[in-house]
This record gives structure tokens, sequence and C-alpha cells, in this order.
């Protein structure tokens, strides 16, 4: 089975971040970043690696994070088959 879809069957559902930053040259300013990955909510795992690795090397200093979590596979959207039909 394809990893993107081991991940949704395991609840991981699309992750999108809108990251407001200071400027390093300009701390008045704020920049934006958007930032998207398959990740479980409500934990977030993967966007925490993220904003580590961000605190850690980027000079931007972090001002806010809001984040949007969209299941993409539920339990009652999953239907098992019987039978495979191949046309052609």
């Amino acid at each position: 089975m394809d990893g993107d879809i081991r991940k949704r069957l395991a609840g991981y559902g699309l992750t999108t971040a809108n990251i407001l930053y200071r400027m390093p040259d300009h701390p008045g300013l704020l920049q934006s970043y958007v930032w998207q990955d398959y990740d479980l909510n409500p934990e977030f795992p993967e966007l925490k690696k993220f904003l580590a690795f961000w605190s850690r090397s980027l000079d931007g200093p972090l001002h806010s994070v809001t984040v949007a979590h969209q299941g993409l596979i539920r339990p009652t959207e999953l239907l098992a088959l019987d039978a495979e039909f191949v046309l052609h």
C-alpha cells in the first residue's frame, strides 16, 4: 500500500498552517508563510517538528500560527468492496 494511503487510514489529514513571523531586519513588520502537509489532529507532530526547525534554524521569530485540519478519510466513507471490475 502507498505510504500516503497508510497515513490517511491511520488518521492523518490535510493540515494547513498560516505562520506569521517577524522580519529579521524589520521586527515591526509581519510576513506570512503557508505550510501544508499530512498530520495528526490534535497533536500535530509534523507541524511541531517543522516549527521546532524554524525556531532553531531561521532568523524570523514566530509571531502566531493558525491551523486548519481536514480528515480526508472517515470511517463512514471507507467502504470495503467484494469484487473488482476491470474495463479494457
